[in-house]
């Protein structure tokens, strides 16, 4: 989360070198503790090598069986299209698989985004071929990739930990059957950050996953491995998870649809977390794709009577097909800024061209302002998010090695809490919002306290309702957080996700859309980048952004808790804007 470039400061430093001996200490302590975690990695790696020879090998069965197959033809078709060629049986689904196995492999091989293969793909292949057509669901034949935490009855679900190696899943999680039943067909699961804690994707276990758009910059996290591959062509439709923007950053960085549900919505059972038990800010499930019409195919066929049969305790609410259709005129909220993170150029301009469509297609937009973002962001979000102070995060971590992208953050949590609080008063002075990241970081210290965070929750979601229905609006347009940082830079800026996890703390339904690309000039305003603190979190982001021309951006949208309907009306609303727009006249 929050960066750590504050420990390398003069003052932290002088505070440390006390501790240099127990450290000393400690480190050859942890070096065979965390043997049994390097004992793990390389026989996990070579599982991984062994999967993607065998993934390599049924490409080439099916390609035999199909030698004049022309892969292009199928990868170039929208989801949409995909299904009804494959229910028309006007494309086989040896021929589907094929050319989403070979292009997945080629897309591996650039950014590193796999981490296992689904063999039984083959054997499901096999059973989808026996049904009648008035058996076949609406995803029937599509392979689908799931982000590394899906379980898959036989294969790990890592969370980027090698404490959840060799645990292969005793079946599949809900979502899986639910997506299996409607005929999709999961053949690969993706790369992630470790404890999915991290806008990065990089763990010691799989490595660094890159951005196929620039190699140097990250593809965003956690479900890093979705974004790379859907981008670059290796999947048509994914499935990752949100606690903090999770799969909203990847989209963002990498040019792809998303969109995070409310809460429950969807069955998070069977899916695999590295901090379970939070009531507010909880981890929801979502699908990323290359348009808005897969993601709302896929929730058409996720929100099933199945899956509440499933899962009783997610509600039973079908698609509302008439919501999605309706052609009615929208009131939009829309905000530039979150007066909390100063966004980048193009971030603005994002907000002003799609703001500027809207209107101008029949919409009435209407600004909007966040209330107390600070407050929101390290009180009630980052309180939540480490309300035991990082207890649990830190039992996951043990004897395990710690990747770069996490170090800073992990190495905060382990210092006792009252030097944790001297740093938080020091820093009170230098840097103000260093000093409420430490004061999050010592935890809420008893249920009771607990207890009344959860409340500051409640009643700052209705007062943002309220400012909501004061306005009349039917939705809200926002920035999303773009373009890709450089590798290594989400653990220096990482307040920037505040414009992400305000929607995860609220448990609103939040979509992303792809509208433009950095231009030379963004970049040029890029230089006068100051921030609103001018703290190192301000210097940090715009040294993030650097280089981006070419990148893509995107917008969030944004409805009322379990009108994902809606919310994907509005992001249809803005792709198609857009699109006309950047069609020749």
């Amino acid at each position: 989360m929050p960066g750590m470039i504050w420990l390398s400061h003069p003052l932290v430093v002088l505070l440390l070198v006390a501790l240099l001996g127990a450290v000393s200490l400690g480190a050859t302590v942890l070096f065979w503790r965390q043997a049994p975690a390097r004992s793990k990695i390389p026989r996990a790696q070579k599982r991984r090598e062994e999967a993607l020879r065998r993934m390599a090998a049924l490409a080439e069965r099916l390609r035999q069986q199909e030698p004049e197959l022309d892969p292009k033809r199928i990868l170039e078709l929208p989801l949409e299209k995909l299904v009804q060629k494959l229910l028309a049986d006007e494309l086989s689904l040896e021929s589907v698989l094929c050319s989403y196995l070979e292009e997945a492999l080629k897309v591996h091989q650039e950014v590193n985004c796999l981490t296992d293969f689904l063999d039984e793909c083959e054997d499901q292949l096999h059973a989808l071929k026996k049904l009648k057509k008035s058996e076949r669901g609406l995803l029937y034949g599509v392979p689908i990739s799931l982000k590394d935490t899906y379980d898959c009855m036989g294969h790990d679900s890592s969370c980027g930990l090698a404490q959840f190696l060799e645990k292969p899943a005793a079946k599949d999680g809900v979502i899986v059957k639910v997506l299996k039943a409607q005929g999709a067909i999961p053949f690969v699961k993706t790369n992630i950050s470790q404890t999915l804690h991290s806008i990065d994707c990089s763990n010691p276990i799989y490595g660094q996953t890159l951005n196929p758009q620039n190699l140097k910059k990250t593809p965003g996290g956690s479900s890093g491995g979705e974004g790379a591959l859907l981008a670059d062509g290796g999947s048509i439709l994914g499935m990752g998870t949100d606690t903090g923007g999770s799969i909203r950053v990847p989209a963002s960085f990498c040019g792809v649809c998303s969109i995070r549900v409310t809460g429950y919505r969807l069955s998070y059972s069977g899916i695999a977390s590295a901090v379970k038990g939070r009531k507010e800010g909880i981890t929801v499930a979502g699908p990323l794709a290359r348009d808005v019409e897969s993601l709302a195919l896929c929730l058409r066929a996720l929100l099933s009577e199945h899956m509440h049969q499933l899962d009783p305790t997610t509600p039973f609410l079908p698609f509302r097909e008439q919501v999605y259709s309706s052609n009615r005129p929208l009131r939009i909220g829309y905000y530039e800024s979150d007066g909390f993170t100063q966004p980048s150029p193009s971030m603005a301009r994002a907000v002003k061209l799609t703001s500027r469509l809207l209107q101008d297609a029949g919409h009435q937009v209407i600004p909007f302002s966040v209330p107390r973002t600070e407050y929101a962001f390290f009180h009630l979000y980052l309180g939540n998010l480490f309300a035991d102070g990082g207890a649990t995060l830190l039992e996951k971590l043990q004897g395990d090695i710690v990747d770069p992208s996490m170090k800073g953050i992990v190495n905060f949590l382990r210092l006792p809490d009252s030097l944790k609080r001297f740093l938080a008063w020091i820093w009170k002075y230098i840097e103000p919002r260093v000093s409420q990241t430490f004061e999050t970081f010592c935890g809420v210290g008893t249920p009771k306290k607990l207890w009344e965070l959860h409340k500051a929750v409640e009643e700052y979601q209705q007062e943002f309702i309220a400012k909501w229905r004061s306005l009349d609006l039917d939705v809200l347009l926002c920035p999303a957080l773009d373009p890709a940082f450089y590798i290594g830079y989400p653990a220096k800026s990482n307040t920037s996700s505040s414009y992400l996890t305000l929607y995860n703390l609220l448990n609103f339904p939040a979509g992303v859309v792809p509208v433009t690309t950095v231009t030379p000039q963004d970049e040029k305003e890029l230089a006068f980048y100051k921030g609103y603190y001018t703290d190192s979190y301000d210097k940090n982001f715009p040294e993030a952004v650097r280089g981006s021309v070419g990148l893509s951006v995107s917008v969030q949208c944004i409805a009322l808790p379990w009108e994902e309907e809606l919310c994907l009306r509005f992001m249809k609303e803005v792709e198609t804007l857009v699109k006309n727009q950047m069609e020749p006249k």
